[in-house]
C-alpha cells in the first residue's frame, strides 16, 4: 500500500466535547504480543515516533463514516478518530477490523459483542434487506417514532435504520409532514415528530445530517425540535434564529459557499448548544460525529478566510483606520475574536501559519488602538485576542514591543498599555486585570525565551522592559506608599503608627497583583529586579503595606520579603539590615497578637528559614536588634533557636580571634570581611548610660558599608532618634513583657548630638543577668535609616485585656521600650 494511502490523522474526543489533532502518521495493522493481538498502530510522519496503540477489541463497536473516517471508543469518555488521505486506505483498514471481529465489511459499524444472544437472533441477518420503514403519513408518526427510539441501544440496527432513511429520501418526507401538522395544529404529530427527529439525530450519522443541515431542511429541524412534549408550550428556536440573530458581514463575503458554511455551523451550534437537552450518560456518545460535524465546519471557514487576502487586508485597513466609527470597530474586533477562537480548530501547522498571517497584516499595532477605546466590550475583545497571540508566541510579542520602542513614547507602547488597562479595571473583582496580569507574566517569563533563535532575547527584552515600563507597573504602588501618604494623617504626639494603607478594597487588590509580579520577577529576573529594588528603595515601599488593615495585602507584602530572602544574597540581607527592614514585620507580628492565623504562620515562617538556613548576617541583626521584643514568644522554638545560632557564631568568632596573634588582632586580621561582626560587637558595646538607656555615638562607615554603592548611600544618611516620653503602658505577653517597634519619622537624635551626618544604626546592650535586674538590659534602642523614612519614636500601646497595674507590680524597673 502507498504511502499516501496509509496517511491518517489522529483525532481524541476532549472533555469538552471537541477534537483534538494528536498528529499526522502512517498506519498499519500488525499483531502485538504484549497487546496479545492484532493492534492498530500509528507511527509519526515526523519521527517515527508511537502516535497510536490499539487493539482491536472483539467488544468495541467502531464506526466507518464518510468514507474516510473510522470512529471508536476505548473506554468511557475516550473516543477516538482515524482520519484517512485516501478512501481506499480507510477500506483496508476497515477490512482488517471485521476480520478480527468475525464481520462482514460491507457494515459501517461492527457489532456490540455485549448484546445477549437471544437479541442476536431476534435481529435480521447482517446480509438482510435494509429495515423497512412505515410509510411516511400522518397516521404512522407513532409507528415510526417506536421504530426510531427502539433501534437507539444496537449500533447494528442503528446504522441500518440510518441506510434506509437516507436511500428513501425519508428526511425530506418527513419534514412535509412536520409542515402540515404546524398547519393543522396536530400536537400530538408534532410531539412524535419531536422524538423522530431527536432520535435521528442521536444516530450519529454524518450522511444524514448533511441533509438535515442543508440550507433547505434545516429550519424545519429545529421547527421539529421546538415541539418537546415535556414543556407546556413550544419553544421559539426560528424566530431567534431569523429574526434576533442577525449575521452582520463587517465587510461584505463575496464567496457563498463561505457564506452558506458560516449560517450553517453557527445553527448547527445552536442545536446542539441550546435546543438539544443534555445527553445521559448512556447519550454521550450518540452526538460525538455532531461534534465532528461541527469541528471539521470550523477548521473549513478559517481555511476559506485566510486564503482570502484581499477580505483580511480590508478588514485590517478598516480596524487601523481613525475615520472608523467606534460600532464598526467594535465589529471588526469581535470578528477577529471568533476568527482566532475558531483558528484554535486548526492543526499546529496551520495555526502557526494563520498566526503569521495576522502579524504580517498588522494584528499588533491595531490591538493597541482598540485597548486604547473606552468601549468595555471592545476592550474586552481586544485583550482576548491578546492572549491568543501571547499563547501563541510570546517571542513575535516581545518582538514587536522592542521594535515599536524605538519610535514611540512609553505610554504609547503596546504593553505599557496592557499594564495602564490593568491598572484602571474598573470591574470590583478585577477579573480582566488578572487576565492581563498573567499575560504579562508570560511575556515576561525568561523560561520561554530560551527555545528561540534569537539567544540574545533574554537580556535585551528585559533591559526594555525595566528601562520602558517598569516604571508603569510600579506607579500605583509606589503612589500609595508615597512619604506625603504616610505623613498627611500623621499627629503630633500620637505613638499611632502614622502610615496610611489603602483601604480601598479594590486598590489593595491591584497592589497585591502588582506585588505578585514583583515577587515573580524577584524570582526570574535576579539582576534587573535587583538594581531596581535598590535605586526605589521599593522594599521599604512594599513593607509599608504591613500595616494595611487587608491581611491579603500584607501577606503579599511578606511574601515579596520571603522571596527576597529566600534567594540568601548577601547584597540584599545588606540592604535589609542597613534599612531596618524587619521592623515593620516583627510589628505586624506583635499586632497580631495571640491570634494564630495565617499572617502569624508567614511570619514565623520567614524567620524559621533564616534560622535553618543559618543566614549568619541576618541571625546576627535580628538577635542584636529585636530579640528582646520576641523572646517572649515561646510557643515556637525559632527566636529562641535564632539567638542559640547566634551565640554559636560569636564563640566560633571569638575562637578565631583568640588563635590569631595579637599583632594581626591589630591590623590585618581586623581588615578581613570575615571579622566584621566581632568589630560591630566591640562598637555596641561602646554605648555610654545615661538614665538606664543605651545611647549610641556616631561612628565611621566600616568595610563592609564601604562596598554598598554610592546610590543607595542616600538611603542610609545617619539619623539620630529624638528620644520621646515614655507613659505607655504595654500590657505583658509573658514575664519578659512586649515590644512594639514604630515605622515613623524623625530626623532628630535623642541625646541632641549634631547627626546630620552620622550613623543612626540599631544598638542593644548586652545581657548583664537573666533576671533583667540591671535597667540597661531592658532599653532597645533602634533607627530606622533611610531618606524618606528615619527614626523610630516611641512606644505603641499594644491592646489586650491585662492589667497593667500587674505588669508594673512584677516589673518595676523602667519600662522596656525600643525608643530612639
Amino acid at each position: 500500500m502507498s504511502d499516501t494511502r496509509r496517511r491518517v490523522k489522529v483525532y481524541t474526543l476532549n472533555e469538552d466535547r471537541q477534537w483534538d489533532d494528536r498528529g499526522t502518521g502512517h498506519v498499519s495493522s500488525t499483531y502485538v504480543e504484549r497487546l496479545k493481538g492484532m493492534s492498530l498502530l500509528v507511527r509519526a510522519e515526523s519521527d517515527g515516533s508511537l502516535l497510536l496503540e490499539s487493539k482491536i477489541n472483539p467488544n468495541t463497536a467502531y464506526q466507518k463514516q464518510q468514507d474516510t473516517l473510522i470512529v471508536w471508543s476505548e473506554a468511557e469518555n475516550y473516543d477516538l478518530a482515524l482520519s484517512f488521505q485516501e478512501k481506499a486506505g480507510c477500506d483496508e483498514i476497515w477490512e482488517k477490523i471485521c476480520q478480527v471481529q468475525g464481520k462482514d465489511p460491507s457494515v459501517e459499524v461492527t457489532q456490540d459483542l455485549i448484546e445477549s444472544e437471544e437479541e442476536h437472533i431476534e435481529e435480521m441477518p447482517e446480509t438482510s434487506p435494509l429495515i423497512d420503514l412505515p410509510t411516511c403519513e400522518l397516521n404512522k408518526l407513532e409507528e415510526i417514532a417506536d421504530l426510531v427510539t427502539s433501534v437507539l441501544s444496537s449500533p447494528i440496527r442503528r446504522e441500518k435504520l440510518a441506510l434506509a432513511l437516507e436511500n428513501e429520501g425519508y428526511i425530506k418526507k418527513l419534514l412535509q409532514l412536520f409542515q402540515v401538522c404546524e398547519n393543522l395544529e396536530n400536537t400530538e404529530g408534532l410531539h412524535h415528530l419531536y422524538e423522530i427527529i431527536r432520535g435521528i439525530l442521536f444516530l450519529n450519522k454524518a450522511t444524514l445530517f448533511e441533509v438535515m443541515f442543508s440550507d433547505e431542511c434545516i429550519m424545519d429541524v429545529v421547527g421539529c425540535l421546538e415541539y418537546d412534549p415535556s414543556l407546556a408550550q413550544p419553544k421559539r428556536h426560528r424566530e431567534f434564529l431569523t429574526k434576533t440573530a442577525k449575521f452582520k458581514e463587517v465587510i461584505p463575503i463575496t464567496d457563498s459557499e463561505l457564506r452558506q458554511k458560516i449560517h450553517q455551523t453557527y445553527r448547527v451550534q445552536y442545536i446542539q448548544d441550546i435546543i438539544l437537552p443534555t445527553p445521559s450518560v448512556f447519550e454521550e456518545n450518540f452526538l460525538s460525529t455532531l461534534t465532528s460535524f461541527i469541528f471539521f465546519n470550523k477548521v473549513e471557514i478559517v481555511s476559506m478566510l485566510q486564503e482570502d487576502e484581499k477580505f483580511l487586508s480590508e478588514v485590517f485597513a478598516q480596524l487601523t483606520d481613525e475615520a472608523t466609527d467606534d460600532d464598526k470597530r467594535c465589529e471588526l474586533v469581535n470578528f477577529f475574536k471568533e476568527f482566532c477562537a475558531f483558528s484554535q480548530t486548526l492543526q499546529p501547522q496551520n495555526r502557526d501559519a494563520f498566526f503569521k498571517t495576522l502579524a504580517k497584516l498588522g494584528i499588533l499595532p491595531a490591538l493597541e488602538i482598540v485597548m486604547g477605546m473606552d468601549d468595555l466590550q471592545v476592550r474586552s475583545a481586544a485583550t482576548d485576542i491578546f492572549s491568543y497571540l501571547v499563547e501563541f508566541s510570546p517571542s513575535m510579542v516581545r518582538e514587536f514591543v522592542m521594535q515599536e520602542a524605538q519610535q514611540s513614547d512609553d505610554d504609547i507602547l503596546l504593553i505599557n498599555v496592557v499594564i495602564e488597562q490593568m491598572i484602571c479595571d474598573t470591574d470590583p473583582e478585577l477579573g480582566g486585570a488578572v487576565q492581563l496580569m498573567g499575560l504579562l507574566r508570560t511575556l515576561i517569563d525568561p523560561e520561554n525565551m530560551l527555545a528561540t533563535a534569537n539567544k540574545t532575547e533574554k537580556s535585551e527584552f528585559l533591559n526594555f522592559f525595566y528601562n520602558h515600563c517598569m516604571h508603569v507597573l510600579t506607579a500605583p504602588l509606589l503612589a500609595n506608599t508615597a512619604e506625603d501618604k504616610c505623613e498627611k494623617d500623621a499627629v503630633v504626639g500620637s505613638t499611632k503608627s502614622n502610615t496610611v494603607c489603602p483601604d480601598n478594597y479594590q486598590t489593595a487588590q491591584l497592589l497585591a497583583l502588582i506585588l505578585e509580579l514583583l515577587t515573580f520577577c524577584v524570582e526570574h529576573h535576579t539582576y534587573h529586579i535587583k538594581n531596581y529594588i535598590m535605586n526605589k528603595d521599593l522594599l521599604r515601599r512594599v513593607l509599608v503595606l504591613m500595616n494595611s488593615k487587608h491581611t491579603f495585602l500584607a501577606l503579599c507584602a511578606l511574601r515579596f520579603m520571603r522571596r527576597i530572602i529566600g534567594l540568601k544574597d548577601e547584597f540584599y540581607n545588606r540592604y535589609i539590615i542597613k534599612g531596618n527592614l524587619f521592623e515593620p514585620v516583627i510589628n505586624a507580628l506583635l499586632d497580631n497578637g495571640t491570634r494564630y492565623n495565617l499572617l502569624n504562620s508567614a511570619v514565623i515562617e520567614l524567620f524559621e528559614f533564616i534560622r535553618v538556613e543559618d543566614i549568619k548576617s541576618l541571625i546576627a541583626h535580628i538577635v542584636e536588634n529585636f530579640y528582646n521584643a520576641l523572646e517572649s514568644i515561646e510557643y515556637v522554638q525559632t527566636f529562641k533557636g535564632l539567638k542559640t545560632k547566634y551565640e554559636q557564631e560569636k564563640d566560633r568568632q571569638n575562637q578565631k580571634l583568640n588563635s590569631v596573634p595579637s599583632i594581626l588582632r591589630s591590623n590585618r586580621f581586623r581588615r578581613d570581611a570575615r571579622a566584621l561582626e566581632e568589630d560591630e560587637e566591640m562598637w555596641f558595646n561602646e554605648d555610654e548610660e545615661e538614665e538606664g538607656e543605651a545611647v549610641v555615638p556616631p561612628v565611621e562607615k566600616s568595610k563592609q558599608e564601604d562596598d554598598f554603592p554610592d546610590s543607595y548611600e542616600k538611603f542610609m544618611e545617619t539619623k539620630k532618634a529624638k528620644e520621646s516620653e515614655d507613659k505607655e503602658n504595654l500590657p505583658k505577653r509573658t514575664s519578659a513583657g512586649g515590644f512594639k517597634f514604630t515605622f515613623s519619622h524623625s530626623a532628630s537624635t535623642a541625646n541632641g548630638a549634631n547627626g546630620a551626618n552620622s550613623k543612626s544604626v540599631a544598638a542593644q546592650t548586652s545581657p548583664a543577668s537573666s533576671n533583667g535586674s540591671s535597667s540597661k538590659n531592658t532599653t532597645l534602642s533602634t533607627a530606622v535609616t533611610a531618606t524618606k523614612q528615619g527614626s523610630l519614636v516611641g512606644l505603641v500601646d499594644y491592646p489586650d485585656d491585662e492589667d497593667d497595674d500587674e505588669e508594673e507590680e512584677a516589673s518595676p524597673r523602667k519600662r522596656p521600650r525600643l525608643g530612639s
